[in-house]
């Protein structure tokens, strides 16, 4: 933590955001979703030049909070994704993504493992420095991530169309 040389007194999301963006050289994009049903409430995005924290929109803020605090421990710790598909699998499954980045976002361990437990212990700690969360914060989809947006939000088209055919 001392590491991040955080800025003395209270911290907000984006301002932390703003602080470990300038630290590591990428920019962090807070993109908030409606994610489909069953994915996790969170994800961290790398991308080539930054990086984006997609996090469920309908959350309550203080689950929101923890989530988005979940996922910066997760790129302050620069966790690795563990392979889930080979790169040509990936292609042939999602040819408009990038395979690494799909092998990140996916292919990270997940439950109960180092990683996870260290994300929530650094996320946690992280949390000891941001002000008190209102309902009053509305997120907005940044320009930079409205591309990543329309994507993940496609993915919940077809289950949602799902659904409302079988009610």
């Amino acid at each position: 933590m001392r590491a991040l040389r955080l800025p003395p007194g209270e911290l907000t999301i984006q301002s932390l955001c703003d602080h470990l963006g300038e630290r590591f050289g990428r920019p962090i994009h807070l993109v908030p979703l409606a994610l489909p049903p069953g994915s996790p409430d969170g994800m961290w995005v790398s991308a080539e030049e930054r990086d984006f924290i997609a996090f469920e929109e309908r959350l309550a803020p203080i689950h929101q909070r923890q989530v988005i605090l979940h996922e910066i421990g997760h790129f302050v710790c620069d966790h690795e994704a563990a392979p889930v598909m080979t790169p040509e699998a990936t292609r042939l499954l999602l040819p408009s993504l990038d395979p690494e980045l799909v092998q990140r976002v996916l292919g990270r361990e997940h439950a109960h493992s180092p990683a996870e437990r260290e994300a929530e212990f650094i996320g946690s700690l992280l949390g000891r420095r941001i002000g008190t969360w209102t309902t009053q914060r509305v997120w907005e989809v940044p320009p930079e991530a409205a591309e990543l947006a329309a994507r993940l939000s496609a993915l919940e088209r077809p289950a949602r169309e799902r659904d409302e055919r079988n009610e």
